[in-house]
């Protein structure tokens, strides 16, 4: 019984460890990063508004009219790719693991690397059919923020209003459209057919249809040259080598990429299970800051400020969002009631990053580079504080009694993971709708999807003249 008392507070001691070390690395985890590091009030309330917002600077008289919100889908599974590295680097242990009674030599091997050791006695429960697919957390994620969303403006949300519910063709994005009109209970009236969610992925997924941008970023790997750099720079050379150590591997077993992969696993565990990952036990909080670098890197150069066209190909959708905002304007102007009072659109990621480009936000002084990750150390551009699962953009149009002059009547705020943004022509948290709309003119007017992603007349794929 001592003995099992001894191994039974081994253990705790081994978990909390290990919960402590996995603490340290979760603010970490880029576009992998659970909804909750972003609100941790929401780890103890699933359904908590958090922080009552000071300084709204809205009106009293105000009163919602529309609410259009870009979700994010919410906590997945890892890609066939990401599972298929997974299994490659299992399998890497599975063949250097030392048999602990084969002799006192591989003993001792075995007592040397017992990460290594607990590491290949993990269960690979992932398969490829899972492929991205939505987890029962992500379910949860979407249900949960409908709720919430449906509290803070119980007006748009009462019953018999209508909702316009899209999404991305991706069956991630599908389900949690579903899940999310599930969270909003039976007051809508709408069952539970996942044929109800409209599929646009000209909007939702408006990357897939730029042809500039697939023939000139996606596809041309020389546009990713400072993520490659930086994958054979001195901080991921460092961060291999003392993973290589740590599981008794030779370093030549090892690359940035499949480090990454056991960097994720560890992410994805805490994500769709809430469990502490043995993966996480490689990495310390130095290591999780390389890494979120290297995935920040690919997000900058691929759908961030990198290139133009990773922006400007949002336009489309950013032209959608204000013309409904009109739409509602006009309706109100008219006496109508609003046609359509909540619009959701469930996309990706890569949705929503570019978008929030085209917009100026989270813009830093310098571009992110190979070279500069010191420099880059208090960054505004963290995929994993702006865009992990479920991430959510929302734009408010209220209507204004009572105001000084016409421009007042109508006035905007936007919400970036239920926290209030500051609009970038004014630092403020409220905008009007008239000085809004002037500050995006240009894109309004003058950002054209066809002609921004037609290809360059001439075949030149030089990342100079992206």
């Amino acid at each position: 019984m001592a003995s099992l008392r001894v191994g039974a507070a081994f253990l705790s001691a081994v978990l909390l460890l290990l919960a402590v070390a996995s603490a340290g690395l979760n603010g970490y985890f880029g576009t992998k990063s659970r909804y909750e590091d972003v609100n941790p009030y929401l780890v103890r309330d699933p359904l908590s508004l958090g922080p009552a917002a000071v300084g709204s600077g809205l009106p009293p008289s105000c009163a919602p009219l529309q609410l259009r919100a870009l979700l994010r889908h919410g906590t997945r599974y890892p890609t066939a790719e990401q599972i298929r590295r997974l299994g490659d680097l299992h399998a890497r242990l599975l063949r250097h693991r030392p048999a602990a009674d084969a002799g006192s030599a591989a003993g001792s091997a075995a007592a040397a690397c017992p990460v290594a050791a607990d590491l290949a006695a993990w269960q690979m429960w992932y398969n490829e059919s899972l492929d991205g697919r939505l987890a029962p957390q992500g379910r949860r994620d979407m249900e949960h923020l409908a709720r919430r969303l449906a509290a803070r403006f119980p007006a748009l949300f009462a019953a018999r209003r209508r909702l316009v519910l899209a999404s991305s063709s991706k069956h991630r994005c599908l389900q949690s459209g579903a899940a999310f009109r599930r969270g909003l209970g039976p007051s809508f009236g709408l069952g539970s057919d996942e044929a109800e969610v409209e599929v646009n992925d000209s909007l939702m997924r408006f990357f897939d249809h730029c042809a500039k941008f697939v023939a000139l970023v996606e596809e041309n790997a020389t546009a990713m040259c400072q993520v490659k750099a930086f994958k054979e720079g001195p901080e991921m050379k460092k961060v291999v080598e003392k993973v290589a150590s740590a599981l008794c591997l030779p370093v030549e077993e090892l690359n940035a990429d499949l480090v990454q992969v056991a960097f994720l696993t560890c992410s994805y565990e805490l994500a769709i299970k809430n469990v502490t990952s043995p993966w996480c036990s490689l990495f310390s909080e130095e290591d999780a800051k390389v890494l979120e670098y290297l995935n920040d890197l690919k997000q900058y150069w691929k759908r961030g400020y990198g290139y133009d066209i990773n922006s400007r190909s949002s336009c489309i959708l950013f032209q959608d969002i204000f013309q409904h905002l009109d739409k509602a304007v006009e309706e109100s102007k008219s006496s109508k009631p609003i046609s359509s009072p909540v619009i959701v659109q469930v996309g990706h990621a890569e949705t929503l990053q570019p978008l929030l480009a085209l917009m100026g936000f989270f813009k830093d002084d310098e571009p992110l580079k190979a070279n500069n990750y010191i420099k880059q150390a208090h960054r505004k551009f963290r995929t994993g504080r702006i865009v992990p699962y479920a991430a959510n953009l929302v734009f408010v149009l209220y209507h204004c009694d009572q105001v000084k002059n016409p421009e007042e009547e109508y006035q905007v705020q936007m919400l970036l993971n239920e926290k209030l943004m500051l609009f970038q022509h004014s630092n403020e948290t409220i905008s009007t709708y008239a000085d809004l709309k002037d500050y995006y003119k240009n894109i309004l007017e003058n950002c054209h999807f066809k002609e921004e992603c037609e290809l360059p007349k001439v075949n030149n794929t030089a990342v100079d003249e992206l």
